[in-house]
């Protein structure tokens, strides 16, 4: 591989317009806020609600981060679908646009054989030439993936194939995982830090968080790494008590966008609808005191851009 993954790699969110176009101008200000935190690369994923764009949207989108990242750290594109057509469609368009790896979700409408699961995954490592991570995103939608399958193809095509194991539950299947491959595969946390400490432990060779909070999550990885257990303990309850409040995909996409105009990264906090979850004001007022418990944990108690709830109240959801 040309590109080495490991350490915070967050996945970004995706701001939108009024017209709910994407707002790129925001987009670069995310992506540059985001590796003046310290991250060690980006991720395009569910949480960046490629689901939700046309192919025309999607393909910009990878190709709008990696002169945005301009070298600083690889970009992984996102391009599971529904069919290995769908999907090489996606991860060939992503290739041109010069990604350096490709993360994709099995089919989620299909509840495939372990032996259609395979040929997949397998077809789009023989149709690129690009790293792949697989993710298995079952903890949110769609089918988990078998341990047998996942450690077949890192059998089969060694250190091309990465993993993303989200599947709960999430410890048992890390270490089975890990054994299955002989400790040998790369995998990755995908649970925006709740299991980061756990999953450190069996040997993760990295974490991809949300893109909300990153100067949390690279201080935590930085005491993982360094075996600061005082630090670890301090960052890692109240960052367990604010990913505990995203119970979905869309709990993701609305806690995390509350807190990145909290923070002035973005200007609103749209998502596409139609949408699972909306925000209320318990939990809005919730996040933002885990939040606020976050950064005096991290020593960062300095805010850019007045929150939501400085400015009127709980959000509205955005449809």
């Amino acid at each position: 591989m040309k590109t080495k993954l490991s350490g915070v790699l967050p996945v970004v969110q995706v701001p939108y317009l009024g017209d709910f176009s994407i707002d790129f101008p925001t987009l670069r200000r995310e992506v540059d806020w985001l590796f003046g935190h310290g991250v060690d690369g980006l991720v395009v994923g569910m949480v960046s609600e490629v689901q939700r764009m046309t192919e025309a949207e999607r393909d910009r989108l990878h190709a709008e981060l990696v002169v945005m990242s301009a070298g600083r750290g690889p970009v992984v594109a996102s391009v599971g679908g529904e069919s290995l057509v769908q999907a090489l469609r996606h991860a060939r368009a992503a290739e041109r646009a010069g990604v350096d790896a490709m993360m994709a979700i099995p089919p989620a409408l299909t509840r495939c054989s372990p032996e259609q699961v395979f040929a997949y995954y397998a077809g789009l490592v023989e149709g690129t030439g690009l790293p792949l991570v697989v993710q298995d995103a079952s903890g949110y939608l769609g089918n988990a993936i078998p341990i047998p399958t996942q450690a077949r193809l890192f059998h089969e095509f060694g250190e091309r194939v990465m993993f993303k194991p989200e599947a709960p539950p999430i410890g048992e299947n890390l270490r089975a995982l890990h054994d299955a491959t002989g400790g040998r595969a790369k995998v990755f946390e995908g649970t925006g830090g709740l299991a980061l400490v756990e999953s450190h432990a069996v040997g993760v060779a990295g974490t991809m968080p949300g893109g909300d909070v990153p100067w949390a999550i690279v201080a935590l990885w930085q005491a993982l790494e360094t075996g600061d257990a005082k630090r670890v303990a301090a960052i890692h309850e109240p960052l367990c008590a604010l990913v505990n409040l995203m119970t979905s995909l869309d709990a993701f996409l609305a806690v995390e966008k509350l807190l990145l105009v909290t923070q002035g990264v973005f200007t609103n906090p749209q998502v596409r609808g139609p949408v699972g979850f909306e925000l209320d004001a318990a939990v809005t007022a919730e996040a933002l005191r885990q939040f606020r418990r976050l950064q005096e944990a991290c020593g960062k108690l300095e805010t850019a851009g007045a929150s939501l709830a400085e400015n009127g109240g709980a959000p509205r959801a955005v449809r």
